[in-house]
């Protein structure tokens, strides 16, 4: 299996998403400008030109026609995918740090960090079919979580929201009314903060990835515990296959603190753990800092890394990791 390495960005990566149909690579990272790419070659289509900061996450629409970014500028910004032409711009007091397109697309949810005197919120806007009719405002606004909100995403039928971030809880919010339904408990929970959240392909499960070294799978609805993965060092970033049960964790130090451990070079790996046995079942080395993000292609033949040193790489499974005898 030998990765095809993607360099466009000159500084760390935040964040990964394919479309649909798993033929495009969207990659976000700290140099102000999204990246698409071809899934299946790595080839590097263009870019996104327009934001001031660094850029946390990114959704693309269903039919792959607009993308969403979310940005340490104070925006979140729609663009067309083909074209790269930014549609429309919304405007925040504070960071704009996850994105996420509801069931239909005709939903977004926007998360903004903790600022100044501004506490963190969950945004729900509602998006316009013709951007020349889109507008500002939201539908909906959440506030209570504690520290920044590392993520949000919706639920099943878009009747809940669910958030993930600094202060180790997972919480299911309404989102007709904006209610809290649900929280995880302290004893089950995470011990620090989640720093990733991904759902599973039916949305009847997520997962999330926490720099208390471990990974937890829970049931989207009762938010029930189902798995916990442990791992040594960090979690930054967890993807689940749309194939086989497989977890993949990827993590690492802080940045700040890599240098001071002994890794050697190309040492940081993607941990592949059975999502049913809870054991790890392999991992793929090769980034020279700690992973930021992971995807999986919707077709879960092949897996993409993006790290802190800017490197986004692509791997195309060999066949017999899909005979794997775990």
């Amino acid at each position: 299996m030998r990765p095809i390495l993607m360099k466009g960005h000159e500084r760390p990566l935040t964040f990964l998403k394919y479309n649909r149909e798993g033929d495009l690579l969207f990659s976000c990272a700290k140099d102000h400008t999204p990246t698409v790419w071809f899934a299946d070659n790595g080839e590097r289509l263009g870019t996104y030109r327009g934001h001031n900061g660094a850029v946390w996450s990114c959704d693309v629409s269903r039919d792959s026609l607009r993308l969403i970014t979310g940005s340490a500028d104070q925006t979140a910004k729609i663009w067309n995918v083909q074209s790269g032409v930014e549609l429309y711009t919304f405007n925040f007091d504070a960071p704009a740090r996850s994105v996420d397109f509801s069931i239909g697309d005709k939903l977004v949810v926007i998360t903004t960090d903790p600022f100044m005197a501004v506490t963190p919120a969950i945004h729900v806007k509602h998006i316009a079919r013709d951007p020349g009719e889109q507008v500002g405002e939201s539908v909906l606004v959440i506030k209570g979580p504690q520290g920044r909100i590392n993520r949000a995403i919706w639920g099943p039928l878009n009747r809940t929201i669910i958030s993930a971030g600094e202060d180790a809880t997972v919480r299911i919010w309404d989102t007709e009314t904006g209610k809290l339904l649900k929280e995880s408990e302290k004893e089950n929970g995470h011990k620090k903060a989640i720093t990733s959240l991904c759902k599973s392909v039916d949305g009847s499960h997520f997962l999330t990835g926490s720099l208390d070294k471990s990974a937890k799978l829970w049931d989207t609805r009762s938010l029930t515990l189902i798995k916990t993965y442990v791992t040594e060092r960090p979690v930054n970033a967890v993807t689940m296959s749309p194939l086989l049960d497989h977890v993949v964790l990827g993590g690492g130090q802080d940045a700040s603190a890599v240098t001071t451990t002994d890794h050697r070079a190309g040492k940081f790996e993607a941990k592949f753990y059975d999502k049913i046995l809870q054991e790890e079942i392999g991992g793929v080395k090769g980034h020279f800092g700690p992973i930021n993000a992971l995807a999986f292609n919707p077709d879960g033949k092949s897996f993409s890394s993006g790290g802190e040193d800017g490197y986004v790489r692509l791997h195309h499974f060999d066949q017999d990791y899909f005979h794997m005898k775990t």
